[in-house]
């Protein structure tokens, strides 16, 4: 190869991937099996929200309910609650356990906008992120491991409207909902498990005050 294909190769790779992050997934197989998975996520531009949120204020929130067994979690159980095991999101099971709730209705906790609903592969398969606004501060939802999608990226959501259905990750996992709270907008996908929580709420805590 010579020297000028050389130069055109290494300029073809850096701007084929320089809006690209790797992206390390860690979680828990069924089996107890912890689990590493890596993958890309492609960044597209920042958008203000709040000014998005000044021209469209009937979905700006008012409040917050759980995003499965509407309103109050009934018939749900919190299998691994924020910070058990390291854990960034609380883990939202039916009371029938195992794959009893596979394909049970997931909603949006608050109104909001979809900034992604996507199969982001790996340990997180189909994931909604939903943007709030709420009491003049933004938040984010994010609901993982969904079997389908009922919503598309950059469409308004309203409280208790159905998003997603509950999936197993293409049987990495038993069925549950993995939900995040954010009041950090934008941060990278992440690793679900971390020490950090540094930009991540305890979803149930955040719930019940803001009801």
């Amino acid at each position: 190869m010579t020297r000028f294909s050389l130069c055109i190769l290494t300029l073809l790779i850096f701007f084929s991937c320089k809006n690209e992050k790797a992206i390390s997934i860690e979680g828990f197989s069924n089996t107890g099996e912890y689990m590493d998975y890596s993958l890309k996520i492609e960044f597209g531009q920042d958008i203000d929200y709040i000014e998005l949120f000044d021209k469209n204020p009937s979905y700006i929130s008012n409040g917050f309910d759980f995003p499965v067994g509407k309103p109050n979690a009934r018939g749900y159980y919190n299998a691994q609650k924020f910070q058990e095991n390291n854990h960034l999101g609380d883990d939202w099971n039916g009371n029938g356990g195992g794959n009893s709730d596979l394909g049970d209705p997931i909603y949006a906790i608050g109104n909001g906008y979809v900034s992604v609903a996507e199969d982001l592969k790996g340990g997180w398969g189909n994931v909604v992120r939903v943007i709030h606004l709420y009491d003049g501060k933004l938040y984010e939802s994010l609901y993982a491991h969904c079997d389908s999608l009922y919503v598309d990226q950059k469409q308004f959501v309203k409280k208790g409207e159905q998003i997603a259905t509950i999936g197993n990750c293409n049987g990495a996992y038993y069925a549950h909902l993995h939900l995040e709270i954010r009041d950090e907008v934008g941060l990278d996908i992440g690793g679900g498990y971390s020490t950090n929580t540094d930009g991540y709420l305890d979803p149930s805590a955040f719930i019940e005050k803001n009801r």
